[in-house]
């Protein structure tokens, strides 16, 4: 395979190839420039040695695959939320930011000791109704170790053909004994929007309603897809034709998703005007700065209504964004514990003609106070990161009262047929703080005005499998 071949790929552009020539036909008054050529020559040359002299022979699909190695894993040196994205695992990402993709419905990424990490199985797939938990610790993939599986190789190995079975190997939060899950894939298509109950006469219905004597009303927001705004909308405009109060929205486990979701989410809730959320690349120069904007003008901005955010610390990246935007804007209480601390932003950058794809981080989040919500690798806790409950509103869960917890919400979540019993089960005990919430004046406003959004925000997108 000729030098030229082996860059192209690389997937280095016809600009690039020719600052390279260039650079050896003549001196360049820039070292940095330099230096990247140099870079650039050192790779080249290292996959030819490796093409010409390695023991075995390599074809084009074997050096493709070494090539996206040598990236990924070189990315996932700079920080684990940046990787390569080839063709098929990028119709994947795609599929998934639009609420639909293959495999058992599980959100995965990296704990701080470098384990594989579930951070939150989705609700109604093959994956929650087997058992697994927010928190597990994968430890092998049908009997194979994850211990040196590059996340681009656990999504590979995860996913499959539906009806086809997998089996994981986990570690369930605070246990010793590691238990094995048999899980069968499906097509994962999945609503983000979610009650706390089922209807009864309408099994596969949510009911929002937590008390309807006092009209308080519950929603759980799993993750931010292109479909969580219109879900939500649509909820909520029911639910203040239908009398609303109060509001208790649940974000905990919920692993983020969309910037531009979690920006039209706070907007339903906020102020027209109102920061939500800044970014600001690299240096600090601030790039970015999102406000409130409300785009359908028959559902009112939710002022008029007491809310509480329920967060744990599983609650990351997007969920941080609309509990810090509540927050500091004194339109919710935040209550649970602190959040994630996942406050960077990976922008997706269009490879080889848009058949692959980049996923960079190039900036990070900033909450309307002007306050920093990334946990870097050297925070420490009384730094400032994530979400902090309100004052007085701090629930601490045992690693036992999580896990039970979680097992309680799944047996709740499941639908089951006619005639069919679930298993007799008591709802966790957990004592609710004691203190008064502050009252808060609903400002006066007139209905919002309609208005398109002048750009779309960067995406963001945890392993999913």
């Amino acid at each position: 395979m000729s030098r030229w071949n082996l860059t192209w790929l690389l997937g280095f552009s016809a600009v690039t190839l020719v600052g390279l020539s260039l650079t050896y036909s003549s001196p360049t008054q820039d070292g940095s420039l330099q230096k990247k050529h140099e870079n650039i020559k050192l790779l080249v040359d290292v996959l030819e040695e490796v093409q010409s002299k390695y023991v075995k022979e390599l074809d084009a699909e074997k050096m493709r695959e070494l090539v996206e190695n040598m990236i990924n894993s070189g990315l996932e040196k700079l920080d684990p939320h940046s990787n390569f994205i080839n063709s098929d695992e990028y119709k994947q990402f795609q599929k998934l930011n639009k609420g639909r993709f293959g495999g058992i419905g599980v959100r995965i990424g990296r704990d701080r000791g470098d384990n594989l990490l579930v951070e939150t199985p989705m609700v109604g797939t093959p994956a929650y109704e087997a058992g697994v938990l927010a928190g597990d610790i994968i430890l092998k993939i049908d009997g194979k170790s994850t211990e040196a599986m590059s996340m681009k190789k656990v999504v590979e190995t995860i996913q499959g053909e539906p009806g086809s079975k997998v089996t994981l190997t986990v570690l369930h939060e605070g246990s010793k004994k590691p238990v094995d899950i048999e899980i069968e894939r499906a097509e994962i298509n999945i609503d983000t929007v979610l009650g706390d109950h089922r209807m009864k006469d309408k099994l596969k219905e949510w009911d929002f309603w937590i008390d309807p004597t006092a009209k308080i009303a519950y929603v759980r927001v799993t993750t931010f897809t292109e479909t969580t705004t219109a879900e939500l909308t649509h909820v909520v405009d029911a639910l203040q034709r239908a009398g609303m109060k109060g509001l208790v929205i649940d974000l905990r486990a919920n692993p983020g998703g969309l910037l531009r979701s979690a920006v039209e989410v706070s907007s339903l809730f906020l102020e027209e005007g109102k920061n939500i959320v800044s970014t600001k690349g690299r240096g600090g120069v601030r790039e970015e700065s999102y406000n409130a904007k409300h785009h359908d003008p028959t559902v009112k901005p939710g002022i008029y209504y007491p809310i509480a955010v329920l967060i744990n610390r599983y609650s990351a990246s997007a969920s941080e964004i609309v509990a810090a935007a509540l927050q500091d804007h004194l339109r919710a209480l935040i209550i649970g514990e602190r959040s994630f601390g996942k406050g960077s932003v990976q922008n997706v950058i269009n490879m080889e003609g848009g058949n692959s794809a980049l996923k960079l981080t190039t900036a990070s989040y900033w909450r309307p106070s002007g306050k920093n919500i990334h946990r870097f690798p050297d925070s420490k806790e009384n730094d400032e990161w994530g979400v902090k409950p309100s004052p007085g509103y701090e629930v601490k869960l045992s690693d036992e009262e999580r896990i039970e917890y979680f097992k309680w919400r799944r047996e709740r979540d499941v639908v089951r047929r006619p005639g069919q019993e679930a298993p007799k089960q008591e709802a966790p005990k957990q004592e609710a703080p004691k203190q008064e919430a502050p009252k808060q004046e609903a400002p006066k406003q007139e209905a919002p005005k309609q208005e398109a959004p002048k750009q779309e925000a960067p995406k963001q997108e945890a392993g999913s499998a």
